[in-house]
């Protein structure tokens, strides 16, 4: 298999610590290395693993040559824009097809916490197998633990089993739920969270777009021909409509399976996330740095070695940097949006 890493992202849900020339992916969320770093070596360890690239932007790949080790300069893939993660894995697809035709590729978001090497190792196995058995696309779904209304879920069909493979037939995607209808989801048994990992043959995703996404994969065509021949390509980039790779691909395909996860999962999409991972006080505060919490819990402090004493309150989120300070009850993180969308309207581009 080869690898493809996607951190492009901005990670905006955890400002003010990720910033666009310093994002999440690049930041040391859990443990002693940047979230890019650990995937980047979670897959160096795995056996059937050929080679690994990284997907991002201009203005963070040297970033990215100079922080990560274990990449080769010329496998870090430059999107010239950001156009969603259908384009980003399309621009993948062509490296790896021109070194193999019948390779199979496995795409993989930079910043999740994953535990459990081994089990996770098993379950990309057993992908792969899929995907060479089917010539389908493969995903990867998570048992869900509650009802959650932060993912989008992957409903299969329970009278698929592939085989030992773990696999089945996948019969719908749903986005975000609401908090009832996530219970629905969770209660009946046969619907699992989107992890946005893939697994799939080259020549698989290639013929499925030529399908469902026509009009990108004649792009992709042009794009193939100008790389191959050495020319700039960013005026074709341009006419490139965004796209998700799961509205544009994997919700139209009737190819589609899924490999229920072994392993234990987090996207740490948010500070909420991260203090759901984190150790904990016996007041179940979570205090990174220099800190202290009085009459308070379930409090997360990440305090960047500036003294930060919270008192007399529960369940609320401190972050600081340098230059900007966030105050925010645990329950409203997904409003951290909201905020950057603000700062960004205001033109507080060095808040960014």
């Amino acid at each position: 298999m080869y690898c493809v890493i996607m951190a492009g992202g901005r990670g905006t849900r955890f400002w003010p610590a990720s910033r666009k020339n310093n994002p999440k992916q690049l930041l040391n969320i859990v443990g002693k290395t940047t979230m890019l770093q650990m995937t980047v070596d979670r897959f160096q360890k795995m056996k059937n693993v050929e080679d690994i690239f990284i997907v991002t932007s201009e203005d963070l790949a040297s970033k990215i040559k100079r922080k990560i080790s274990g990449i080769k300069a010329k496998n870090i893939i430059i999107e010239p824009s950001g156009k969603n993660t259908a384009p980003a894995i399309g621009l993948a697809a062509l490296r790896i097809k021109s070194i193999r035709e019948d390779a199979v590729m496995g795409v993989f978001p930079a910043d999740h916490l994953v535990i459990g090497a081994q089990k996770f190792a098993k379950t990309v196995r057993s992908a792969i197998q899929i995907s060479n058995k089917s010539d389908g696309l493969v995903t990867i779904g998570i048992e869900p633990k509650f009802a959650s209304t932060g993912y989008g879920y992957i409903q299969f069909d329970p009278k698929s089993p592939l085989d030992y493979l773990a696999g089945f037939k996948v019969k719908t995607f749903a986005e975000k739920p609401h908090k009832k209808l996530a219970e629905r989801f969770v209660s009946s048994g046969d619907f699992l969270w989107n992890g946005g990992m893939f697994i799939w043959k080259v020549s698989s995703f290639f013929s499925e777009l030529k399908t469902h996404m026509p009009e990108f994969d004649r792009q992709l065509e042009k794009i193939e021909k100008k790389i191959n021949s050495n020319q700039d390509f960013n005026r074709l980039w341009k006419k490139i409509q965004a796209e998700s790779i799961d509205y544009g691909l994997m919700e139209k395909s009737d190819k589609i399976y899924v490999v229920k996860s072994e392993f234990e999962w987090n996207d740490l999409g948010s500070w909420d996330a991260v203090f759901d991972v984190s150790p904990k006080t016996k007041d179940k505060n979570v205090v990174r740095g220099k800190g202290l919490v009085i009459d308070g819990k379930n409090n997360l402090i990440d305090s960047n070695n500036h003294f930060t004493a919270v008192v007399g309150v529960d369940n609320i989120v401190v972050v600081n940097t340098p230059d900007a300070t966030l105050v925010i009850p645990r329950d409203k993180v997904e409003n951290i949006k909201e905020l950057v969308t603000y700062l960004e309207k205001n033109k507080k581009t060095e808040l960014l």
